[in-house]
């Protein structure tokens, strides 16, 4: 599984993502911090690019427990999970199981909710400017503030 991950990243990252240097990014190396507008409960280091300005490649950790409200984001996003196991569910649609080595894809503005019951890490790779915009269960936009107060699961920090 770890060798499809890096196929994956070998293959997707350069095509949008070129620079002219090399770069290498391991976890023990990377200085996670939390997002705007994001549940406390993950932390997240930019790899590559600029989210406030374009496509870029993000590390995210989530603690046990975690769970990210139905929203949607502008750009394309694809995630790769790297370690642990999460449950994605696209809205409407079925909840997916995704496990490290496991990849999604979610289309720009698709409604779509991420939990992680025993914590996990992924890669996420947004094609533009990345945007994160909350939803209430008919699809109408919320505020972060109404999104994120949901429960305490959303306000742990790991």
């Amino acid at each position: 599984m770890r060798s499809l991950l890096v196929l994956l990243l070998a293959f997707a990252i350069p095509a949008v993502y070129a620079q002219d240097e090399p770069k290498v990014a391991n976890p023990g190396d990377v200085k996670f911090a939390e997002f705007p507008n994001s549940p406390k409960c993950v932390r997240g280091a930019v790899l590559n690019g600029d989210p406030a300005k374009g496509a870029s490649v993000m590390m995210l950790k989530f603690a046990p427990g975690c769970s990210v409200p139905l929203h949607w984001h502008t750009p394309n996003e694809q995630v790769m999970l790297a370690s642990g196991t999460g449950k994605l569910t696209p809205h409407p649609g079925k909840p997916t199981i995704i496990r490290a080595g496991g990849y999604a894809y979610m289309p720009s503005k698709h409604h779509h909710s991420f939990s992680c019951a025993a914590g996990c890490t992924m890669f996420l790779t947004s094609d533009g400017v990345f945007d994160l915009h909350y939803v209430d269960q008919s699809g109408k936009e919320i505020p972060p503030e109404e999104a994120l107060k949901a429960g305490k699961k959303n306000t742990a920090k790991k």
